[in-house]
């Protein structure tokens, strides 16, 4: 938080946030005074916390702040910080930094300084800002001249950077959708060769796990030595689950369903319809449908990608008022396409490992690619704030 004056160049200086600005939080959404759509009555905009939509969260015909302002996430996507020109109206806790004196502080230069700030937060399970904690935090100030000129440097380097990075996540896009066309294709363009089947009917063991021995309540009390899976882990594994990142706890063997390695994990409840292939033997709750293939009736890969194909439509199925879920009676009753012979389905897979091998490469491109961009952002935002530009 504190910075070295001796190292930076002469004539600027070293100011906290608290000195420079007048810090406030906003409260609660007005009350009879609200809108999800602007109208003639409710004008003014009201912000919250978060980059969707740059944080608008409906009108008002209140105005809260009025003068040119920088606001401040304070929750969530914490530290993202935006201009705000026009009046407005501030809620849950969103900071609202406003420049006391715009004669010699740039609003714009403000903001590029707030985003080169690395804010600590509090908070374990919401992260959160308040005030009083980003009172202290500094920025070098120079003088009004190098703040504009410092400006007028940055807006040109971070638009050309944006450009790129557009560019970069529209070929991230194109190379996911390349994938899934190709999906579309195969289930989609099907010959007589192919029939429709349940998934149990090609199922050594299919069905749901145990929800009683849940980790809360057996983890170390038994001398467990499976991991015990859960509906997150399914959703953030790949397609074949070596380790799901150690977020599991262990449970008694005696006190779980074992599902061997080789089996195909299915979330039916909150994120419905999410597969994993697991990597070693385990047990999960009645929230996840295991699917053990019969190889001589399917191929592993192929009931895998079937199953990706039709997630969209299987979440279609979910029902439920605190959250979606699948009955395991309707999970049970869809029937799938699958091609006669195991060859056909072994040669379905070969090319569509194929295509998965060579987009997986394309991602891994494009995300280092946005890496990098965000790396260069915030190195000319580094180099800004030390006069070295």
């Amino acid at each position: 938080m504190k910075m070295q004056q001796n190292k930076l160049p002469k004539g600027w200086e070293i100011k906290r946030l608290g000195e420079i600005c007048d810090l406030s939080a906003g409260g609660d959404v007005p009350k009879g005074n609200y809108s999800d759509d602007k109208t003639e009555q409710f004008s003014i905009p009201i912000y919250a916390n978060g980059e969707k939509n740059d944080g608008l969260y409906g009108y008002t015909d209140i105005v809260k702040v009025s003068k040119p302002s920088i606001t401040i996430s304070a929750r969530g996507t914490i530290g993202f910080s935006l201009k705000r020109i026009e009046p407005f109206y501030p809620i849950v806790r969103l900071i609202v930094a406003t420049p006391k004196n715009l004669d010699n502080l740039s609003l714009e230069f403000l903001n590029y300084g707030i985003k080169n700030i690395d804010f600590k937060h509090s908070g374990t399970s919401i992260p959160q800002l308040t005030v009083p904690m980003i009172r202290n935090y500094e920025i070098p100030l120079p003088p009004l001249p190098e703040q504009q000129r410092i400006v007028s440097i940055l807006d040109e380097a971070f638009a050309a950077i944006a450009k790129v990075k557009a560019n970069a996540e529209q070929n991230l896009k194109n190379a996911r959708e390349l994938f899934e066309s190709s999906l579309k294709q195969v289930f989609e363009v099907k010959g007589n060769d192919w029939e429709e089947k349940l998934l149990k009917d090609i199922a050594l063991q299919f069905g749901r796990g145990k929800s009683k021995h849940r980790p809360r309540n057996w983890a170390g009390l038994f001398n467990g030595k499976y991991p015990f899976i859960q509906t997150g882990d399914v959703r953030n594994a790949s397609k074949y689950v070596n380790d799901f990142s150690q977020t599991y706890n262990e449970v008694g063997l005696a006190q779980s369903k074992l599902w061997h390695k080789g089996t195909i994990c299915i979330t039916i409840a909150a994120n419905i319809a999410e597969t994993a292939i697991l990597g070693f033997n385990a047990c999960f709750p009645d929230s996840i449908i295991g699917l053990q293939v019969n190889p001589q009736k399917a191929d592993l890969d192929f009931t895998y990608y079937l199953l990706q194909y039709f997630k969209s439509e299987l979440q279609k199925l979910g029902k439920g008022s605190a959250q979606d879920n699948i009955n395991l009676g309707t999970f049970e009753n869809k029937l799938f396409p699958f091609p006669k012979s195991l060859e056909k389905q072994q040669e379905i897979v070969k090319t569509l490992n194929t295509l998965l091998f060579e987009t997986q490469k394309l991602e891994g491109i494009y995300q280092q690619k946005l890496q990098n961009l965000e790396e260069m952002r915030k190195s000319i935002l580094q180099k800004a704030f030390n006069g070295e530009l």
